[in-house]
This record gives structure tokens, sequence and C-alpha cells, in this order.
């Protein structure tokens, strides 16, 4: 390339991030590599060919998928390829090694960090703004300790303890995102059979409900309740998360979970259909205000301490 992309300049604060981000580091990569190769005139099926590759190879590096990054080895052959310059090529490289740098997710026990949830965990730390939608269970990031341990023995009920509690502390350390200085947005649509399914015992249930009003009230969070009333709501069967980044040409993603795998969508025209769907539930839902004086009523008329 004869000259450097003004993307890179965009990437450097990258480098100064204080805890790790591998899997946004990845996605930047990939990205930049992406852009740079169609930069020089190539495709994907003609680059691969060139450094000898396979197009599925490229693919995944291309879109920052895998537990682990590409190697250095075979970044800088790309970027030999396209005839990166200097500075570009340093910076790419300082971004891959960093990438390397295992996230906290990432020192769990294999067997309760699969890859695909290895993946999720990456990207909502990474996330400028998490949409989600529970028909089941309060989401994840909005669990106490002790409606998450309810959630794993409902689910995991021959689990020995040690792996319950290992499972709570993770969930907790999750929900740390939510108080960190650059937390993202979150924006939860809850069904209201979620706040009427006991789990645990009533006492789990009123201390639940209670931190979700309080974080309810807070700047960063937007909790909407679909009420029960609303028969034609158009609710999914399933679940939904909804991630969107800032900027930096990274798609938005939508993540689809099932018992043991999740489906990863980041087609344009795919992410679209459940933002849309999202949309609707939103204005389907009852208002942020409303939304809390439901949680409230509820709390006081079916959890009240006796």
């Amino acid at each position: 390339m004869s000259a450097e992309s003004p993307r890179i300049s965009r990437l450097e604060p990258y480098l100064k991030r204080t805890e790790p981000a591998p899997t946004l580091l990845k996605m930047l990569v990939g990205v930049q590599l992406a852009g740079i190769r169609e930069d020089s005139g190539l495709s994907q099926d003609q680059a691969a060919r060139e450094i000898g590759f396979s197009p599925a190879k490229l693919s995944r590096i291309e879109a920052g998928k895998g537990r682990r990054p590409p190697t250095e080895r075979d970044v800088q052959a790309l970027l030999n390829l396209y005839r990166t310059g200097e500075h570009e090529t340093s910076i790419l490289l300082q971004l891959l090694r960093r990438a390397g740098e295992p996230g906290w997710w990432q020192r769990y026990d294999k067997r309760l960090m699969p890859e695909w949830f290895d993946r999720l965990v990456g990207l909502q730390e990474a996330a400028a703004a998490i949409r989600t939608f529970e028909i089941q269970y309060v989401p994840g990031l909005l669990q106490t300790a002790a409606y998450a341990r309810a959630v794993v023995e409902r689910g995991l009920p021959t689990a020995p303890s040690s792996e319950v509690e290992r499972r709570v502390e993770m969930r907790m350390r999750r929900r740390e995102l939510l108080h960190r200085a650059d937390t993202p947005q979150l924006w939860a649509v809850i069904d209201e059979s979620v706040l009427l399914r006991v789990l645990g015992s009533r006492d789990v249930m009123r201390e639940q409900l209670e931190y979700l009003m309080d974080m309810a009230e807070r700047p960063h969070v937007t909790l909407q309740i679909v009420p029960l009333d609303v028969t034609n709501a158009s609710a999914p069967a399933i679940p939904i998360t909804y991630l969107r980044f800032g900027g930096l040409d990274l798609p938005d993603i939508v993540y689809l979970e099932h018992i043991r795998s999740a489906n990863f969508l980041e087609d344009r025209d795919e992410t679209e259909e459940y933002r849309l769907a999202l949309d609707r539930l939103g204005d389907e839902a009852l208002t942020p205000r409303e939304s809390l004086a439901l949680l409230k009523k509820t709390a006081a008329d079916r959890y009240a301490a006796s």
C-alpha cells in the first residue's frame, strides 16, 4: 500500500487499555486486515491462495474468531502480501500481541467456559451497548448471587457444590462490567413471568427484585417489562442478546443461546431483523418508569417479608 490507512490512528488508543480485551482486539485486527486486503484489490480467495492459506482460515482471521488470536507469523505474512506500511504494521502487530493477553474469564476451567461462552463474555466486555430480552430468567448481568445459584442448581441438578459456586462466582465477576467507569449501556427487556417464577425462595426473589430496582435507576441501565396482559406481544420464543461496538467498522452481533451451544449472527440483514424485533418489544413493553413501578408492586405484593 502506498499510504497509511487513516483507520490506524483510531486503533492506537486501544494499545493503552489497562484491562486485557482479547475478543475486541482480535476483532479489530481482523477487520483491519480485511480492509487492507480490500484496499489492495484482492479478494479473500485470492489472498488465501497467494499466502498458502485455506479460504476458511483467512475468513476466521478476518472475523476475529477462535479462542486464540492468529499467530504473528501469519499476520506478518498477510501484511507483507498487502505491502502494508511500517507504522501500520507496527500498530497491528502490537494489537495482536495484546490480543494474546488472557481476559479474566479465560482463567476459568474450559469446562465452565466453552469456546462459544468464552466469546460471549469477551464480546460483552468489549461492547459499547448491550440489548437483551429474557423470557425465563433475569438476565445474567442483572442477577444476584443467590438468584444465580438457584438458576445454576436448576439447570445442573447433579453438579457438585464446588462447581455451582464457581459458576456463581463467574457470573458475579461478569456483572462487574456494569460498575466500570467505561460501562456499556444496557437495555434489558424482561417478560413479567420472570418476576413471578420463584427460584430459590421468596426471600431470594425479593432480594433479586430489589437489585433490579436499584439497577433500573442507574443512568446506563434501561429496564422494561412486557406485562402478561399484552397478549399479542411480538416476543421471540428464545432469549436474545444484541451487541453493538463503538465504531471502527465492527459489525453488530446477535447471540442466541441453546442448551449446550450458541449461534452468533453477524450478517447485517440477519442482525437487523433482531434489532427490529427488540425495537417492537420495547414499544410493547411498559416504559422504564412503569416497569419500575411494577417491580415495586410485585416485590411488595408477592415477596414482602413476613
